[in-house]
């Protein structure tokens, strides 16, 4: 018998109904159709043809905004090439400061941002205000090569890094998950820029080499208008394919966290015990505090990846040990730092960069504190992880602060 005749005599029958389309899905679908129109008024038929046809309409819904999205991508993608591209021209002439390249990149990542979660007007207030405020004063400092102005230049891409998080979290800027959220994104954008720009680099030595081979060498004409337009594109790129949801990156960086935390720990202990040995003094060597300062940082931002790949679990682990021992090190090196730098202050005087180093070691280690408390009660099962995670993410706006404080005073200050 026709299988339209089937459906239509088998409409009281949902179990008959069901057997045959998974018998026969394809024809099924096509016969349906007949069915339907020959029987509009059947709650039956309705209740099938939402089954059929919802799931292609949410496809072709989904697939409308993954396209609307890859182009909003590739129209800022473009953009970051080419206003990177005029800003390094600007740059070559000393015109500008090199630390205006950013402007080329992070106020297209937060377009991105906002025009897929688009937030309330204070928030977007807050945020073009603070870009274009931003690039004004830079432009104002003078172009000269003062420890204050140098200062500016270091802490303002910090700043700037915290707005783009502001960015990202939208309207949902003071809720820790979305911090966290943000936090997680820094890590596998990192990722899988690195692996792509690994990917560039072989594709720039490649051609470079093909073109010595006919006599020419067009490696600076290449790295101005190729790799210094590839460099700033691709961000954008990464920060599709991290948004949306690309695995690679968010399967692989759990595992980095895991491999690395171990060895950086071991790492770091080797180092201490070797710069005890051979009698290195942080106090009296300024380079020596200034490769410690280095080393804390680096710990920090390893410790933070690490906490941030953990993700909700309850079960504690080796990993969680690992980290405690991890800030417990990091505690150690900053009050180190922190013993050294006052000692330089009160026997040297005051200078920009000491003040500066000083705050932002005081800021790690109340930061530090904060997170080995955490852990302490975590691993004693009095909190969750969720406590862990707080003193991470609350933390981020006091940076952001302390870097607009840095890059807009020290230069009027110290000048």
């Amino acid at each position: 018998m026709d299988i339209n005749n089937l459906i239509i005599e088998n409409m009281a029958n949902p179990h008959e109904l069901e057997r045959m389309f998974r018998k026969e899905p394809e024809a099924f679908k096509k016969s349906f159709l007949y069915a339907w129109e020959q029987n509009p008024d059947s709650q039956v038929l309705a209740i099938w043809y939402e089954r059929l046809h919802f799931k292609e309409t949410a496809n072709a819904e989904k697939t409308s905004l993954l396209q609307k999205d890859f182009l909003s991508m590739g129209i800022l993608a473009i953009l970051a090439g080419i206003s990177t591209r005029i800003i390094f021209h600007f740059v070559e002439q000393q015109d500008i400061a090199p630390i205006n390249l950013v402007f080329g990149i992070l106020p297209l990542i937060a377009i991105y941002f906002v025009y897929n979660n688009f937030p309330k007007k204070n928030v977007l207030y807050t945020l073009v205000s603070s870009f274009l405020i931003s690039g004004f004063y830079l432009n104002m400092l003078p172009l000269e090569q003062k420890d204050s102005i140098i200062l500016a230049y270091i802490h303002l891409p910090i700043f700037l890094w915290v707005l783009l998080g502001l960015a990202f979290t939208g309207n949902e800027y003071g809720r820790g998950s979305t911090k966290l959220a943000y936090l997680k994104f820094n890590g596998e954008f990192c990722i899988l820029y690195a692996s792509m720009a690994i990917s560039g680099m072989l594709l720039t030595a490649l051609t470079m080499q093909l073109f010595r081979f006919v006599g020419m060498d067009i490696s600076e004409f290449y790295f101005k208008n190729v790799v210094l337009f590839g460099a700033a594109a691709l961000t954008l790129v990464a920060t599709y394919l991290v948004s949306r949801n690309l695995k690679l990156a968010k399967n692989i960086a759990p595992y980095i966290a895991k491999i690395f935390s171990p060895l950086v720990l071991v790492t770091l202990l080797v180092y201490l015990i070797t710069v005890i040995w051979v009698g290195k003094n942080p106090f009296l060597d300024r380079n020596f505090l200034l490769s410690f300062n280095g080393i804390l940082l680096s710990v920090l931002a390893v410790t933070i990846f690490s906490i941030t790949e953990s993700g909700t679990d309850e079960k504690k682990n080796v990993s969680d040990y690992i980290n405690f021992a991890l800030i417990v090190l990091a505690l150690l090196i900053d009050s180190v730092a922190l013993s050294a730098i006052v000692f330089r202050l009160s026997s040297y005087g005051i200078t920009p960069n000491r003040l500066a180093v000083l705050g932002v070691n005081i800021l790690i280690w109340g930061n530090l504190i904060w997170i080995m408390l955490s852990y302490m009660r975590f691993l004693q099962n009095k909190t969750g992880p969720s406590s862990i995670q707080d003193a991470v993410t609350k933390y981020l706006p006091v940076y952001g602060l302390w870097a607009a404080f840095v890059t807009v005073t020290f230069p009027l200050i110290f000048y």
